[in-house]
């Protein structure tokens, strides 16, 4: 029996690469002097599979039981473990274990021979990838974009094997959280995250986190698009940093010109119709168009793209910029094609916001998506329970549960001059919005009063300058607090 496992490839049968050697001598350092190298070893990730020889495998995840039960490791203790449990064979009996504990090894060479063992480890977990991804291409031909989504991964998966890092002192940490605390008192500092631009969201939520998901929902018309793009706006082109906008319903250049005019604070429709712009309209608008030129912002307009493309874009686009914040527009548009989500509209929305949350946390940045709502909100409210019609609950996001579940922050967005049914009301209510925080896993909730101006597409902090002053924050004004 061959005691070097082989895969064959297209020609010959070949050894997978491996080092024994430097297996040998690393082992043989955990047998002498276990307190030293096998806490080495744990610290650095090493694994049984990353062992080429099974019999080496065995003997490692063995010191690793006894260390694990505080026993002591030496030769004669070890002989009797794995003969206990039927093991002894496995390991090529006491003599391959003598053999193992003398081979003296030099300790200053033990990180370089780890280093071989791990190297070698990845050639073969790239060769085992290599041949899952050519049978599955054969096999399932249909699933073209699942698969090499699921290889992607696995390579990425690969090269983030083995990557340790430090545990930092608590010491390190105190002074980290004083100098914090001690910028937020000065004012220097007051989000942990990237700021929004919305100072009154920022203070709730301590700004966008990596690794979270923000679902911003409403009914139609209530200006999704327009306030994930002035957090956008205010991310790439304010705060410089890269971020990348999937619109599954504007073109590129639709949602170009929108943020274009939005910021220079001049009607598209005005545009639309041939206006004459004076001076400083001019002005404006160039201006507009050089900062939004010069940002890090990539915008990415396929229609009715699936998570899985979604995902590998995302993958290779942070690769190349560094992506520091993604917005997605929006949920309800993308696609699964995976067979369970084939027979369930629930299950193909809780699939693809599961893959939303995973990407957040896989690219430690954070993702905004939007989301509709249910018609539930239209028929809430009015004079007969003396509360705003339409104010939206979290309950109302439409078609899945699993929204909720996966997201960290969910924003709820209202306008109430949307709802008002006389002429004197929509006056009265021009303007008004509000963004009602339901979710903040990690932090407060309550609402963000917002000022929409809607002939630039526009949200501005606060109550509009005319508008009268809102009722107390109850559970009878805005509904904020309902689920």
């Amino acid at each position: 029996m061959n005691p070097f496992p082989t895969e064959p490839t297209d020609e010959v049968t070949r050894a997978l690469p491996h080092a024994l050697g430097p297996e040998k001598s690393i082992l043989s350092s955990m047998l002498q002097d276990a307190q030293e190298w096998l806490d080495v070893a744990i610290a650095e990730k090493l694994t049984p599979a990353h062992f080429y020889l099974p019999a080496h495998a065995t003997v490692f995840e063995t010191l690793l039981e006894i260390h694990d039960a505080g026993g002591e490791i030496e030769l004669v203790s070890l002989v009797q473990y794995l003969l206990d449990r039927g093991q002894l064979d496995r390991v090529g009996g006491p003599a391959a274990l003598t053999d193992l504990y003398t081979y003296s090894p030099s300790p200053g060479s033990f990180s370089h021979h780890l280093a071989h063992v791990r190297d070698k480890y990845i050639l073969r977990s790239l060769i085992r990838v290599s041949h899952e991804t050519t049978a599955a291409a054969y096999d399932a031909p249909e699933q073209a974009a699942e698969l090499l989504d699921a290889t992607e991964a696995a390579i990425l998966a690969i090269r983030d094997q083995g990557q340790t890092v430090e545990g930092g002192t608590v010491r390190e940490s105190v002074e980290s959280v004083l100098d914090e605390m001690h910028q937020i008192i000065r004012g220097e500092r007051e989000t942990v995250g990237i700021s929004t631009g919305f100072a009154r969201f920022d203070e709730m939520t301590r700004g966008l986190k990596p690794g979270e998901m923000f679902v911003i929902a409403a009914r139609p018309s209530m200006g999704k698009t327009a306030f994930m793009m002035n957090i956008v706006e205010s991310v790439a082109i304010a705060q410089g940093l890269p971020a990348m906008v999937f619109s599954l319903e504007m073109s590129r250049k639709d949602l170009t010109q929108r943020v274009l005019y939005s910021r220079a604070l001049m009607s598209a429709a005005q545009v639309i119709k041939g206006f004459n712009p004076n001076k400083g309209e001019l002005q404006r608008i160039q201006r507009a168009g050089m900062d939004l030129a010069r940002a890090p912002l990539f915008i990415d307009d396929t229609k009715g793209i699936t998570i899985t493309e979604l995902r590998a874009k995302a993958r290779r686009r942070h690769r190349k910029e560094g992506l520091r914040l993604i917005a997605i527009d929006y949920l309800q548009l993308m696609k699964s094609r995976t067979k369970q989500a084939q027979n369930s509209r629930e299950r193909e929305i809780a699939e693809i916001s599961a893959g939303i949350k995973e990407l957040a946390g896989e690219l430690g940045i954070p993702i905004i998506i939007l989301a509709q709502l249910n018609r539930s909100p239209e028929s809430r409210g009015g004079q007969k329970t003396k509360t705003p019609t339409g104010v939206p609950r979290m309950s109302d996001l439409r078609e899945s549960g699993a929204i909720e579940q996966d997201a960290d922050m969910v924003g709820l967005l209202y306008r109430s001059a949307y709802y008002a049914d006389t002429a004197e009301a929509k006056e009265a209510e021009a303007g008004r919005a509000a963004l009602i925080l339901a979710k903040n896993r990690n932090g407060e909730t309550g609402h963000v009063p917002l000022t929409f101006i809607e002939q630039f597409t526009r949200f501005e902090e606060g109550e509009p300058a005319r508008a009268p002053v809102a009722p107390p924050q109850t559970k009878t004004s805005f509904g904020f607090l309902e689920s």
